[in-house]
């Protein structure tokens, strides 16, 4: 639930002690292009100077995964804490795990992989890069479509007893890839990372579809009212739609046109940036999600705090809604 503090709201994730402010960071690029080369001086600077501008908003939860920029991402955070050590009681440090790329080794192809053996040496290399002997929260990071939710009970028993995870939690899963995994596990499941924003609002627009005809079938229809009912935290990412409602082209769908110019009367009438509305919007369904933000550039990052003063009332709510669906509520 949230804190009593209207000006520095603090968010506690059910069924743990982790408390964090309600927007997140996302390192996904702080470590610069996604080669095998090393960062440039360029990357570098700009990866360095994303993450002073999160800390200087206090965003205190910082989420990784062992891909990132090929492991520079969590290499580039990991400098930060060697220079920073109190940094790490301040902060709450997620990664990710299960991605495999191709040729890796030579000949294989791009997979996920939740067998005992990757996660737990996923976390180990997770651990070196970050430079912290633990992971405040690990998430599994795709559905493999080979698991076996017994191999993922055994990684999650060692790792948390030798206290290098303390909690779990898995990313784009649908509520029966979220059950089977559970029903082997003896530590709650307590976060869901998915792709939620204006422009990408299915998980929450669908319960507006039900007992509609001629719809496509949908896996995950929902996961958001299962992870309510469960108590799992929703995360987030891609809360911007990749900018495009910021910087939308003039060949932009009809959709991305209109919610945009909203977006925009909404944030002159709020005094906010449009970026604080696109937040605003998640942060007011009760669910409680938190929005994980990527952008890199500090003054984007700046503006997205100012969704915190704005709680958009249920009409402006269902406009947003509205134009980012093209329809109105059947």
């Amino acid at each position: 639930m949230w804190g009593a503090s209207v000006k520095n709201p603090i968010y506690t994730i059910s069924r743990t002690d982790l408390q964090m402010t309600p927007i997140g960071y996302g390192c996904m690029t702080i470590g610069g292009n996604w080669s095998t080369d090393p960062w440039t001086s360029s990357e570098y600077a700009t990866g360095r100077k994303a993450l002073a501008a999160a800390l200087e908003q206090d965003i205190t939860l910082f989420d990784h995964a062992d891909i990132y920029t090929r492991g520079k991402s969590e290499r580039l955070f990991g400098e930060l804490l060697a220079e920073q050590p109190s940094l790490r009681q301040r902060i709450v440090l997620q990664s990710k795990c299960g991605i495999r790329f191709a040729d890796e080794p030579a000949g294989s192809p791009q997979r996920y992989d939740f067998s005992y053996d990757h996660i737990v040496a996923s976390v180990e290399g997770s651990l070196k890069r970050l430079n912290t002997d633990h992971l405040d929260l690990l998430l599994l990071h795709r559905p493999d479509m080979l698991v076996e939710p017994e191999d993922i009970a055994r990684a999650f028993d060692q790792l948390q007893q030798s206290g290098k995870v303390r909690y779990f939690g898995v990313s784009n899963h649908s509520p029966a890839q979220i059950a089977l995994t559970q029903a082997a596990l003896d530590q709650p499941l307590v976060v869901n990372q998915v792709q939620l924003s204006l422009l990408h609002h299915q998980l929450i627009s669908e319960g507006i579809d039900t007992n509609r005809s001629n719809l496509p079938f949908n896996a995950a229809f929902g996961l958001l009212d299962y992870c309510r009912l469960h108590k799992i935290q929703l995360q987030a990412w891609g809360p911007l739609s990749g900018g495009q409602l910021v910087n939308f082209k003039d060949d932009a769908a009809a959709n991305v046109k209109a919610t945009a110019a909203l977006v925009n009367q909404l944030a002159e009438q709020y005094g906010v940036s449009s970026e604080a509305i696109q937040l605003a919007w998640l942060l007011r369904h009760p669910a409680q999600i938190m929005p994980i933000i990527g952008t890199t550039n500090p003054s984007r990052i700046a503006a997205t705090k100012e969704a915190l003063r704005v709680e958009l009332n249920r009409e402006e709510w269902y406009h947003l809604l509205t134009a980012a669906r093209t329809a109105n509520v059947p």
